[in-house]
């Protein structure tokens, strides 16, 4: 799955667009390195996402194309 699409589907950011935004201005990393909206995320993956000051760091646990609201926190682990 596409990373911003992981993002919003996991609901770790509302709009796939600002997840587009906020790839192409380098604030996503995968694995340790920076990644555009088009990388492939698969289980296991470490995300860390930069909203200004503060960093959230999440790990991939399972990989769905929707999601209701109560079960996209089961997507990821916060680390």
């Amino acid at each position: 799955m596409r990373l911003d699409k992981f993002l919003k589907v996991s609901r770790l950011i509302k709009r796939r667009t600002v997840a587009n935004e906020a790839c192409d201005a380098g604030r996503v990393m995968v694995n340790g390195t920076v990644a555009k909206a088009s990388v492939k995320v698969k289980a296991g993956d470490i995300i860390e996402i930069q909203f200004g000051t503060k960093t959230v760091k999440v790990e991939v646990l399972i990989i769905q194309e929707t999601t209701k609201k109560e079960e996209a926190k089961e997507m990821f682990r916060y680390l």
